[in-house]
This record gives structure tokens, C-alpha cells and sequence, in this order.
């Protein structure tokens, strides 16, 4: 991932998997926006809540952990609003607790999954589960040169093409954005971004991970279809359960595809 959206060059990449190659992957952290969407997994894989969390007292993150096969696996979601009582969605939670998460636990990968919207345009349908090849923002528009290309932030994903051949998964562009639904100017930006799915928290995880050069994976499943026909929180809400599900039973594919890999592998 590289901030002028050239995403890994040859030798920084060369360089990242010279040093893991001969290394299993480890260490896995999963950012997750809504606990919501991570509780199959966390079921599924019989994590436990951390009670002596290494996070500041002052905030709501969450950190589930456990071992399964031989990965260290950990899921950390940024909790329920102080104030609101609601899930802490959008860019800057899910900026912070991958900072914190990155300082904490020292993670081999970090995977971002979450749920998303789609563009039928793009040939997206509810319950689609995309590996994210490139993220960038919709949402932050400096009409000024050098700056444009910062706030787009566009970043190329790890690469995994053996993942994605042998797990047979979808794969499209992201586009991250704060708000839920489409202003003509974010619909400008999402076609310029040629995003085949639309969320609310991975392009923010991705630039946290590339100032830190930790490997990550974006993995969204589809709830809505931002260019149809019908209300996306409406839609939003009717689907999640089914595409929680879904989302759990691809992460636990993809899961059992890394263990006893090296990055290198992917």
C-alpha cells in the first residue's frame, strides 16, 4: 500500500517478504467495526473477551482473543459511543484502535472485515463477499494539486493472489466514506475511485497499516445495493444478520487458508 497509489512497489514488497518467507504468519488482527458483525466469528472460533485489555482504561474497544490452529487470532471492534450508546463506526475509530492495535499486539496481518455496500453497476449482490484489491476516500476533496491525490488516499491491498484463486472469491475496488449514503459529489468520487464496493471504516485501516508497513487484507460483504432501488440503512438493517453470516463462513475459510503460510504464500 503506498500512498501515491502506486500501492507496494517491487522492492518494498521484495523487501517485506524477504524478511516473512521462511515465517509462518502468526499473529492475525482483525478490525471490526460492529461487534454485531464479528460475533459469529468470535463464537465460531471460541474467543474469549481480554479482561486485562491492553488498551487506556479511558476507552470502549473491545478485544476478543484465542488460538485457533496455530494462529494467534484477535478481533478488536472500538465499542459502544460514550455518549450515544451506539456502535463507534466511521474512519476515525476504526483509525485509532488500528494505531493502538498495531502498538499493542505487534500483529503478522491485519484483516478489516466488516460489511459494506455495492454498486450493481459493478455486477454487486447482496450477500457477495469481495476481497478489496484498492482502497480510497470519497470524502476528502482538496481541489488543490498534490493535496487531491492525498485526500483520495488511494492504496493498493496486499496481494493475494493465491488466496483469491484458491477460495474462488469476488474481488473489487473500496471506497470509504463517513456518512451512509451517496451525495452527488461522493458519487463523483466513487465512480472516479471505480469502486465496486462502499464503506465506512477500510481505507482508514489501510492508511494506518501503511504507516507501519503491517500487510493487510480487506474483506467486505455486501448488505445493500447503493444504486438501487431502495432506503440503504433500510436495506442495511434486512440484510445484516445473513450477511454477518456469510462474512463468517468466508473469514473462516480464509483463516484456515493462512495457517501454517507465510505471507509470501497469499
Amino acid at each position: 500500500m503506498a500512498a501515491n497509489g502506486d500501492g507496494f512497489s517491487n522492492a518494498s514488497m521484495e523487501n517485506l517478504t524477504g524478511h516473512v518467507e521462511k515465517r509462518p504468519i502468526s499473529t492475525i488482527v482483525f478490525i471490526v467495526a460492529m461487534q454485531k458483525e464479528a460475533q459469529p466469528l468470535i463464537e465460531r472460533l471460541r474467543l474469549v473477551k481480554d479482561v486485562n485489555s491492553p488498551f487506556p482504561k479511558e476507552v470502549a474497544w473491545i478485544l476478543f482473543k484465542g488460538m485457533y490452529k496455530d494462529l494467534n487470532i484477535n478481533i478488536v471492534c472500538p465499542g459502544k459511543d460514550s455518549a450515544l450508546g451506539v456502535d463507534s463506526v466511521c474512519t476515525v475509530p476504526a483509525s485509532l484502535v488500528t494505531y493502538a492495535s498495531i502498538q499493542a499486539l505487534q500483529p503478522d496481518l491485519i484483516i478489516n472485515a466488516g460489511t459494506a455496500g455495492g454498486f450493481k453497476a459493478k455486477g454487486a449482490s447482496i450477500c457477495d463477499v469481495y476481497i478489496v484489491s484498492s482502497s480510497a476516500f470519497h470524502d476528502r476533496r482538496i481541489p488543490v494539486p498534490v493535496l487531491d491525490l492525498y485526500g483520495v488516499g488511494m492504496r493498493k491491498a496486499f496481494p493475494t493472489p493465491n488466496l483469491i484463486k484458491e477460495l474462488n472469491l469476488k474481488v473489487g475496488r473500496l471506497s470509504t466514506g463517513d456518512s451512509m449514503d451517496m451525495s452527488p459529489h461522493d458519487k463523483e468520487s466513487i465512480t472516479a475511485n471505480d469502486a465496486t464496493v462502499k464503506d465506512m471504516e477500510g481505507a482508514a485501516v489501510a492508511y494506518v497499516a501503511d504507516i507501519f508497513k503491517v500487510p493487510t487484507i480487506l474483506i467486505k460483504g455486501v448488505t445493500d445495493i447503493v444504486d438501487g432501488n431502495r432506503p440503504t440503512s433500510e436495506e442495511f438493517l434486512e440484510n445484516l444478520a445473513a450477511v454477518t453470516a456469510q462474512l463468517d463462513e468466508s473469514i473462516t475459510k480464509v483463516i484456515d487458508f493462512i495457517s501454517g503460510k507465510c505471507l509470501s504464500d497469499l
